[in-house]
């Protein structure tokens, strides 16, 4: 049983199914991004954001979406992370790290009795509402892309990692550190010596 999970819920159009450098996806099920290639499942858990790939078919494909992509202005992305606070709250799950960038945001969630993915619709629904009740989206496109990708933590160690992961990853985008009031220092159980 892992002992937490590192979640990425992706914006609408932030990682499609046949995205160059991989995706953890089966199929494409839309016929106008299948023009653009198959699905391209990969099976690592490692990120693939900087593998070297065809930029310019991958935002071909964004442009041929139903809706256009979703990026969250900082308005938005606060509200975002106050609809993460609440699901938390509600659901009593523990975040030892959240990051809410323009096209994605990042959890690392100590291990729930809920299953993971039930997790990640409660904080996408959340998130959502907090967006319509402050007037921060008021179309019919979708906010979220349907799946999420996960990866389980099984040691501190890793889960340590991912946390320095979340917490970096603003930084690499230019953007300031984010501290949330939700997030609880991760502090592992002592270890019982024999």
């Amino acid at each position: 049983m892992p002992l937490a999970y590192h979640v990425v819920l992706g914006a609408y159009g932030f990682w499609l199914p046949n995205d160059p450098r991989g995706s953890w996806s089966d199929f494409v099920g839309s016929l106008e991004l299948l023009r653009f290639g198959a699905a391209t499942k990969i099976a690592t858990t490692r990120s693939v954001a900087s593998v070297a790939h065809d930029d310019g078919l991958r935002r071909a494909a964004k442009q041929a979406l139903k809706f256009p992509v979703v990026r969250f202005t900082g308005r938005q992305a606060l509200a975002v992370a106050q609809g993460f606070r609440q699901a938390c709250e509600e659901g009593a799950y523990v975040a030892f790290a959240c990051a809410v960038l323009p096209e994605h945001a990042h959890l690392v969630i100590r291990h729930h009795e809920r299953e993971n993915t039930r997790i990640v619709g409660h904080l996408k629904s959340h998130a959502t509402r907090k967006l319509r009740e402050s007037c921060l989206w008021n179309d019919n496109r979708p906010v979220w892309s349907k799946r999420c990708w996960k990866v389980f933590l099984n040691d501190e160690e890793t889960i340590r990692r991912a946390i320095n992961y979340v917490e970096k990853n603003p930084l690499k985008e230019g953007k300031p550190a984010q501290r949330w009031s939700f997030v609880t220092p991760f502090d592992p159980p002592p270890r019982h010596h024999h």
